[in-house]
């Protein structure tokens, strides 16, 4: 949600409320931080998952928002804004497609099948 913010703030920034330049270059950390955190729990998911595109989707990302963070505090402009765009358009994108796609469930025989009535000997169906 804060990468959402930042064009808000340099909207307010451009309609000649300097205090809005502030806004957005801490916005902008904010999100490059939260940005680090989806990378560590992107790959995370992955291994969980046994799916690479969490870790794959999540470093694209970061990696758009360091190009986004580089160019807009060197002033470049015609690089930063389209890299806004692109980054907000991609967010909403891997948004809807998490919430439209949920994870699978996962049956307990799938997540330890030695752990089941780890008590008691295992029955055969054709045995009983």
């Amino acid at each position: 949600m804060a990468a959402f913010g930042q064009p808000v703030f340099a909207g307010v920034y451009l309609s000649g409320e300097i205090d809005g330049l502030n806004w957005h270059a801490q916005g902008a950390n904010l999100v490059y931080t939260l940005g680090l955190l989806q990378a560590a729990v992107g790959i995370a998911a992955s291994r969980r998952m046994r799916r690479q595109w969490p870790t794959v989707v999540s470093v694209v990302i970061l990696l758009a928002e360091t190009g986004q963070y580089v160019a807009g505090s060197a002033g470049l402009l015609w690089m930063h804004l389209p890299l806004g765009v692109m980054l907000i358009a991609s967010l909403t994108v891997l948004a809807v497609a998490v919430w439209i796609r949920p994870l699978p469930n996962r049956s307990p025989e799938k997540l330890a099948p030695h752990a089941q009535d780890a008590g008691e000997p295992r029955q055969d169906a054709s045995h009983g």
